[in-house]
């Protein structure tokens, strides 16, 4: 056990748990809010909740000011909470609060997330059930449960204090915000994407936007189960992964694309090399022989930035079996039209687009971006040559994510690439509860590139693509 009590800066040894004595301070009162007087009547009185926060705050700032933090990370969650309760317990009997039980336990478990977590937002990181966690300023956080919007009551002290916490999740990983740089995208320890935006550009108070990092990699079989897809589509998608066709996943912000990625990903062989790139690292690709590459923005000099399209040329040289490009946005998508076409087959990326005729434009319109010199035709034909299926995601109304579209690139007729479709979504109204109502079904299009599977030995049952067999949801 170690004294967590400051000591001229060194942690010293102890042989027995030592409890944190602190001096004994006064509390600043909870201001009020502007414009209301001292003498205020209950029914304007400051609420218990808001009450609560600011002693919780005041307690923690108390608690910065006198432990040594440069050792925090040598205690574990629970020696920490047994070393701080007594104290904590003290300085509650000092001042005269009144709590229960089980408000006191809350209460050091919240000093304790601001100490070595993210404060309000730990509770909410530690719930499964939610995948999007939205702060509009210190009072407003909505969260996304089950692809619906609402409400919560969790909350900040002030703005100081959902600075702070922005602070301590940008630092972690070497990235900063502040007026200069008002916003950034960054991650959490377990993958979580983050992005912050602050004042000046935030007028209303700082924005925290946090998509969580599932904790349980999602395979196509919870995807089936969550009638994302059905089973005919996904003994397909596995033939095409390991039958190492080049994959575009397209879809809009929040559709699952990445998700889908990491899915088919488990199709992928162990015996394989695979370099992944990405601008907040957050696959989560289960074999043993994966690469992880991250990109690096440019340094308050405006340096040293490191960009997806340099990672890309720089995996090139890695050995891959397969490079996986979190998303194309840019100049990168040429060089990975160029991976895709020169031994690097079964290589995947994401898109931003409505349909998938829509993302093999961006595609094209991305090669444009990066200072490619080359004719449109040209442009496509390097498209048809890399590209063999695209994969359309989609959210719809009621918050859950289908695929709408399974397509395959078949070539070009004159300078336009043709595709044909093989599998799609088709919705058909809504119940009574606003659920979409829909089925997937088979075009009835037998993809080409069955025929090349075969030769490697997986033979796709011609029954997978009769119309209709995919089943109605």
């Amino acid at each position: 056990m170690w004294d967590i009590r400051k000591s001229g800066g060194k942690a010293r040894p102890v042989n027995r748990p030592e409890r944190l004595a602190l001096p004994r301070q006064s509390f600043e009162p909870i201001p009020r809010p502007e414009g209301q007087a001292d003498s205020a009547a209950p029914d304007v009185e400051v609420s218990p909740a808001v009450q609560l926060l600011g002693i919780k705050v005041e307690i923690h700032r108390l608690l910065l000011d006198r432990m040594n933090l440069a050792i925090l990370d040598r205690y574990t969650r629970e020696e920490l909470t047994r070393e701080l309760s007594p104290v904590i317990e003290g300085i509650i009997t000092e001042k005269a609060i009144a709590l229960n039980r089980f408000e006191k336990a809350d209460l050091i478990e919240d000093i304790v997330d601001e100490l070595v977590g993210l404060g309000p937002l730990e509770p909410l990181l530690e719930d499964e059930t939610i995948s999007d966690i939205l702060v509009n300023g210190f009072e407003t956080v909505f969260v996304e449960r089950h692809g619906v919007l609402e409400r919560v009551s969790t909350r900040f002290q002030d703005e100081k204090h959902l600075l702070r916490i922005i602070q301590k999740i940008v630092s972690a990983v070497g990235r900063r915000v502040d007026e200069s740089s008002p916003f950034v995208d960054a991650r959490l320890a377990d993958g979580s994407r983050v992005n912050a935006i602050v004042a000046p550009l935030a007028i209303d108070g700082s924005l925290l936007s946090i998509r969580k990092f599932s904790r349980k990699p999602i395979s196509m079989g919870r995807m089936i189960e969550f009638e994302s897809l059905t089973p005919s589509m996904a003994t397909v998608l596995e033939a095409v992964v390991q039958g190492r066709l080049n994959i575009i996943i397209s879809g809009g912000t929040g559709s699952g694309k990445t998700t889908m990625l990491n899915a088919l990903s488990t199709y992928i062989s162990s015996r394989e090399r695979i370099v992944t790139i990405e601008d907040s690292a957050e696959l989560q690709l289960q074999q043993d022989h994966v690469a992880r590459l991250e990109t690096r923005p440019a340094n308050i000099e405006g340096r040293g930035e490191v960009t997806q399209r340099d990672l890309v040329r720089n995996a090139l040289r890695m050995r891959p079996d397969r490079i996986i490009l979190g998303e194309c946005r840019a100049g990168e998508a040429f060089d990975m039209l160029q991976a895709m076409n020169t031994g690097h087959d079964g290589s995947m990326t994401t898109v931003h687009a409505n349909t998938p005729r829509d993302a093999l434009s961006r595609i094209e319109q991305m090669v444009g971006m990066g200072g490619a010199d080359m004719a449109q035709r040209t442009i496509r034909a390097q498209i048809v040559s890399a590209v063999n299926v695209v994969i359309q995601i989609g959210r719809l109304p009621d918050g859950r994510r289908k695929i709408m579209a399974i397509s395959e690139v078949t070539g070009m007729e004159g300078d336009v690439i043709s595709m044909q479709e093989i599998f799609r979504f088709v919705q058909t109204g809504r119940d009574e509860k606003g659920l979409a109502i829909g089925h997937f079904e088979a075009t009835g299009v037998r993809p080409r590139f069955a025929t090349a599977l075969e030769a490697l030995g997986m033979y796709l049952d011609p029954a997978l693509f009769r119309p209709n067999v995919g089943g109605a949801w």
